[in-house]
């Protein structure tokens, strides 16, 4: 029997028979790296990645202690281009802004899809996510269980508008608690073309001016000034940081965590007035819509619910498996 074309090495992805893995939390010789979130992006000697994904990368590494020797490979959506016998094509994931799937062709016309963190709803701050036709797909798992199902975006951000027109008609400062990269720039580029003024923690503040750079405007957000408090404002900032210094100012606030985790219930997030399930995650229907859409004979599930998600996929007739990390014999 053929080997997959995808294995885990020491809890890496990698493909099979090459040097390249995909999204290697150690650092690696070459690696693929989907987006710049922290549990997916690290110093690699060689890093394939959109050039948005590599500015993000840099700006949240910063410079290594001591120099090292390392190469950026940026690489555009829809480029197909060689990597030794194999050939990679990069198509954007709609996950944050510059996100990619890859997909590598084998000499022996074989295709391998490594979808990386998906969203295939409409976003206001990333690249629209494609279907990625393959062979062999590797499919994130994140929320692969038939309980996580989200409304309709714009009927969540609806109810986001509401909860922040209550909050200013009320006097008290809406604060929006989403994380730094990602999910911030998504709300704010709907409350900016919404006509809001909004002020941002320093940390966000950094991260829009890369979005901003590489065309997504946020002509309504600003930095918290240290020496006023908002007026009228909209504050969004990560939760880890809801009470730090640059924070200090904005006293009266009522606040809302923006996370597809919503979707378990408001007691689950301690201390906030609500929450809303505003995912940059495909939900449990849209990975299996995407699975079938991508033609895959094979999927491979990873992260998250696999197990359940790979279940679900067998039922629908697709010969789906978690990947596991092959046991290796010992030399005695």
């Amino acid at each position: 029997m053929r080997h997959p074309p995808i294995e885990l090495r020491r809890g890496e992805l990698c493909v099979a028979g090459s040097p390249l893995q995909l999204d290697a939390r150690r650092r690696a010789g070459c690696a693929f790296v989907s987006h710049a979130h922290g549990d997916h992006i690290g110093r690699h000697d060689r890093t394939i990645a959109t050039p948005a994904t590599l500015a993000l990368m840099n700006h949240r590494l910063g410079e290594p202690k001591r120099k090292a020797r390392a190469e950026h490979l940026p690489a555009g959506y829809r480029q197909p281009f060689g990597l030794g016998e194999l050939t990679l094509e990069l198509f954007p994931a709609g996950h944050v802004l510059g996100s990619a799937q890859l997909r590598v062709s084998f000499k022996d016309g074989r295709t391998l899809g490594y979808s990386g963190d998906l969203c295939t709803d409409t976003t206001h701050a990333a690249e629209r996510a494609e279907v990625m036709p393959c062979d062999t797909l590797v499919l994130e798992s994140t929320f692969g269980l038939p309980r996580y199902v989200f409304p309709p975006k714009e009927e969540t951000l609806a109810r986001v508008r509401a909860f922040v027109d209550g909050a200013l008609s009320d006097g008290v400062t809406p604060v929006l608690y989403g994380y730094a990269l990602g999910k911030a720039q998504e709300i704010l580029a709907f409350l900016s073309q919404a006509g809001y003024a909004c002020r941002v923690h320093p940390v966000v503040h950094a991260i829009d001016r890369i979005y901003e750079a590489h065309g997504v405007a946020l002509p309504g957000a600003q930095p918290l000034d240290p020496e006023a408090p908002p007026a009228g404002e909209v504050v969004v900032v990560p939760q880890q940081l809801a009470w730090s210094p640059a924070m200090r100012l904005v006293t009266r606030r009522r606040t809302a965590v923006l996370t597809g985790w919503a979707i378990d219930g408001d007691r689950f997030f301690k201390g906030v007035d609500a929450a809303f399930p505003l995912s940059d995650h495909a939900d449990y229907p849209s990975l299996l819509a995407y699975a079938r859409a991508t033609g895959a004979s094979r999927v491979f599930t990873v992260h998250g619910h696999a197990d359940e998600l790979a279940a679900a996929l067998r039922r629908e007739g697709i010969r789906a498996e978690p990947l596991r990390e092959r046991a290796q014999l010992e030399l005695l």
